[in-house]
């Protein structure tokens, strides 16, 4: 009787084993497919961290409510050098007492080329037969342009945050108001994004379809203001 009771512990154990082992080997095979199930139902609202977007805010699913301003560039290539003095200095001070965290953003979209484009072929109705060559040559070109998305503009936009509670939407708006104030001191226009810009900005930012790649070699390096000491 001994000398079974062996055999029968060894085959009870090897049993178990393989039971185990197959269980294992079964719950691996499953985690690869459950977690590209998972990320496949994942929306864009969770990757990206969106949970709504109402009339001039962001709502995220951290709990933060983002407001957004659009910063309209100028060109100071014409400026003399004491008129670049004065917007910097000007600026400066305007900028100095902001004591709250804010997010600077360059981006570079595509040029809406499109009423050119119309007025072009507007042009090519009435217009004779040498120039009706000519036109639909640069409308050719034009719209190879518009779809190459080679020509950018660069925008600039200033992002605003709150942890999300009763009422901060409205000293988020009168923050940004304040802002743009600032901004137009020194003669740059400055606005708040409504639904749909906000909509084109987060599109501008995710949705690799609105973006240009950009040929442009960048370092680390310390932004100076020349001219004021």
């Amino acid at each position: 009787m001994e000398s079974l009771l062996f055999p029968i512990i060894m085959l009870a154990v090897t049993l178990i084993g393989g039971g185990i082992l197959l269980l294992f080997l079964k719950t691996s095979k499953k985690t690869p497919q459950t977690d590209a199930d998972s990320a496949a139902m994942q929306t864009a609202q969770q990757f990206i961290n969106v949970k709504d977007i109402r009339d001039k805010y962001l709502y995220t699913r951290s709990g933060m409510v983002f407001i957004y301003l659009r910063i309209h560039a100028i060109s100071i290539d014409l400026y003399s050098k004491s008129e670049k003095n004065v917007l910097i200095k000007t600026l400066t001070a305007e900028l100095s007492d902001i004591q709250y965290p804010f997010k600077f953003m360059a981006l570079s979209r595509p040029v809406d080329i499109s009423p050119l484009i119309t007025e072009m072929s507007e042009m090519l109705k009435e217009a004779e037969d040498k120039r009706k060559e000519l036109l639909r040559q640069e409308i050719l070109q034009m719209g190879g342009f518009a779809l190459s998305g080679e020509i950018v503009e660069r925008q600039f936009y200033i992002a605003l945050w709150e942890k999300q509670e009763e009422g901060i939407e409205r000293d988020l708006l009168k923050r940004a108001s304040l802002l743009c104030e600032k901004f137009a001191t020194g003669g740059v226009t400055c606005d708040i994004l409504t639904e749909k810009e906000i909509v084109r900005l987060i599109n501008l930012v995710n949705n690799p379809s609105y973006t240009h790649l950009e040929d442009a070699e960048t370092a680390a390096s310390i932004p100076v203001l020349k001219g004021v000491m």
